[in-house]
């Protein structure tokens, strides 16, 4: 059977979670099996056959044997599993905007300092900021709140939090946030390229607990900014998110 590069990639550092490893490994079988089908040099399969010969089907059907384990992806957000809800695990959380905020088992909460600022959480910083970034949270979780901040504007001073580390729900209202908290991701995934690129003070993989819509809140992106080779050591580098409390 043929061998392909990812078999031999001396600086892979592993497929990660084994859920991730299973669906590598189907498709790599895939392109296995429809590389000896059509025989000849790889750089004529990638560029020519396998247009062809890997097909859609081929692909949903890797999914439909994932999905019949009893397997169900985790959303990254909202719209997903609303629009697959078979496919998705269930969003737990009401969507009441007075009373909703993520949950994060492992956030750290802390009481309030003489400043009046409650550790509420920690989240990997983006790009190191001269300051730190105070604003009022508030959540954009569907295509409703995006809708509604792009016929009404969006309000001064926001500090969106986010699931969508994808950065495709928020991009029509991105460059108007003074910063963002993203619940899911890395640095690296497209939500934190793209703030970085904006200059938007960004806190990717934050996990909080406790943050409502219309607090006040403070990120600590005078921080270090989290960075590639960190995450490939396992080491956390993880910066504050505090709420500010009424004295």
């Amino acid at each position: 059977m043929a061998r392909l590069f990812v078999d031999t990639d001396k600086f892979s550092d592993g497929e990660g979670p084994p859920i991730v490893d299973a669906y590598h490994s189907a498709l790599k079988d895939l392109v296995r099996r429809k590389f000896d089908e059509a025989g000849g040099h790889w750089n004529d399969f990638v560029f020519g056959k396998a247009q062809e010969l890997i097909t859609a089907k081929d692909i949903e059907a890797i999914e439909a044997r994932l999905l019949a384990t009893g397997h169900r992806f985790t959303v990254s957000a909202m719209i997903s599993q609303r629009e697959r809800p078979e496919a998705y695990k269930a969003v737990d959380g009401s969507e009441d905007p007075a009373t909703f905020s993520f949950e994060h088992p492992d956030a750290k909460v802390e009481a309030a300092d003489a400043q009046g600022r409650e550790v509420r959480g920690q989240g990997d910083n983006v790009m190191q900021n001269a300051k730190n970034t105070i604003g009022v949270a508030r959540y954009f979780r569907n295509n409703d709140n995006v809708l509604r901040c792009l016929n009404e504007g969006v309000p001064d001073n926001t500090i969106a939090i986010i699931d969508d580390s994808g950065g495709t729900l928020t991009a029509p209202i991105l460059e108007k946030f003074k910063g963002v908290i993203c619940a899911g991701g890395t640095i690296r995934s497209h939500l934190g390229i793209l703030t970085r690129e904006y200059g938007i003070p960004c806190l990717m993989n934050a996990r909080i607990s406790g943050i409502h819509e219309g607090d006040t809140v403070e990120l600590e992106s005078s921080g270090p900014a989290k960075t590639g080779e960190m995450y490939q050591r396992g080491e956390d580098g993880s910066v504050r998110i505090w709420k500010h409390v009424k004295k």
